[in-house]
């Protein structure tokens, strides 16, 4: 499913011609002109991403009612002998509550009838389904869905993985992802990543539990805002959070390449941790069409192009995101996720900074997104530029909100 009313295939390193240019929100980066985006179909509100260490495009989240939809896999469907309740409990001690009685894949993980593992060399992270409490769906895609929940007294969000039925090679793929999410999951440690709590495989499903932010996504925080920005003080620290969590990452050697708003979770004091640090996510995909479409606003050109990337791709991503913290508002508004993909690659469009931003934040923004990756600043650098524009606030600034001005989306091309 392709993001934001976009409803055909497009080859972005092409001159496409699918829409027009006028004089209005945006200009290119050292260049003085301006120009506007028309969409391309209805521009669809974003849901934002769950809460939950995984990526969900945005068109994939559901309603958070039990009528989630139920996925075609021959081995999930009802039997007629099925008899799932309250009462009936697919294990003896783990449950699903009522509302999930019809849910296929809920009961596939919790059927007792079948064979729980875990994972070689990870049999310690390896989930107690006894001790697993399934709650409501509130987010789904192509193949599998989230959930919230409880293990063990703890709120957790759950993600259950479809295996696909006819497609040999696609099962495998998925297994070796879900693998290689969970030993990343279980390796990372730090207080702004999602805090992994442990897995499973089924002979239908395979399953991730992570802890659950109350809070939501970051993109969801700013959603309610209603494009409102975030006092400046706040939005300092959270950018802060990220940023130390993506520099023990990338100390780690690793990249997260799907670093957004969305995969931001927001807990109890405000605080932030990243999500989705495994490939085995749940992709929403029409044919034509790659599962990043619905990230390409926060994409690098060297990874919207398929072109050779490094850990400087998070570091673009970044500067995005702070971009959103700064002004509260969704990057490239006025554009679908193809579009904006489209300008940044060929026409080196950015999201159009505030006059009266801070000097700081604006160089880390500038030099973040600056379309040689070389010219990107590390994440121990990008820290230290945080830390001392937190100071400068703290000690210089006496409005503590940002004040933008921005009075409807802008970039800069």
């Amino acid at each position: 499913m392709l993001e934001d009313g976009a409803k055909f295939p497009i080859d972005l390193n092409k001159n496409n011609n699918f829409y027009d240019f006028s004089q209005g929100f945006y200009h290119k980066l050292g260049e003085g002109t301006n120009m506007s985006i028309d969409s391309v179909g209805s521009l669809q509100t974003s849901n934002g991403g769950g809460s939950v260490a995984m990526s969900v495009d945005n068109s994939s989240v559901g309603s958070n009612d039990s009528n989630t939809r139920m996925l075609d896999h021959q081995g999930l469907k009802r039997r007629a002998n099925d008899n799932y309740s309250v009462a009936h409990s697919a294990n003896r001690r783990g449950r699903v509550t009522h509302a999930l009685s019809d849910d296929a894949l809920a009961h596939a993980l919790m059927d007792n009838s079948s064979p729980t593992e875990g994972l070689e060399n990870f049999e310690e992270w390896t989930i107690d389904l006894r001790k697993l409490n399934m709650g409501e769906a509130f987010a789904q895609g192509a193949f599998g869905k989230l959930y919230r929940g409880t293990y063990i007294g703890e709120d957790v969000a759950i993600k259950i993985l479809e295996r696909p039925e006819n497609d040999t090679s696609k099962a495998l793929l998925m297994e070796q992802q879900f693998q290689q999410e969970v030993m990343m999951l279980a390796t990372l440690k730090h207080p702004n990543i999602v805090r992994f709590i442990g897995a499973c495989r089924k002979p239908m499903v395979w399953c991730i539990v992570t802890e659950y932010a109350k809070g939501g996504s970051l993109r969801q925080f700013l959603m309610k805002r209603q494009n409102r920005s975030v006092p400046l003080k706040l939005a300092i620290k959270q950018a802060l959070d990220v940023a130390r969590g993506m520099s023990y990452v990338h100390g780690l050697g690793l990249i997260h390449r799907d670093l957004k708003s969305d995969n931001l979770l927001i807990f109890g004091d405000k605080s932030i941790k990243i999500a989705d640090f495994g490939v085995a996510r749940i992709e929403v995909q029409t044919e034509g069409m790659t599962p990043e479409t619905g990230t390409y606003r926060w994409m690098a050109p060297e990874m919207i192009q398929h072109r050779p990337y490094t850990q400087k791709v998070d570091v673009y991503s970044f500067g995005i995101v702070l971009w959103e913290l700064i002004t509260g508002m969704l990057p490239f508004q006025n554009m679908t996720a193809v579009q904006a993909a489209f300008a940044v690659v060929h026409r080196n469009v950015r999201p159009l900074l505030p006059h009266d931003c801070l000097p700081v934040l604006r160089e880390i923004m500038t030099r973040c997104w600056d379309p040689n990756p070389d010219v990107r600043p590390p994440f121990p650098e990008i820290v230290a530029m945080l830390e001392n524009a937190e100071i400068e606030v703290m000690t210089t600034v006496r409005k503590a909100r940002f004040r933008c001005c921005i009075t409807q989306p802008m970039t800069a091309e």
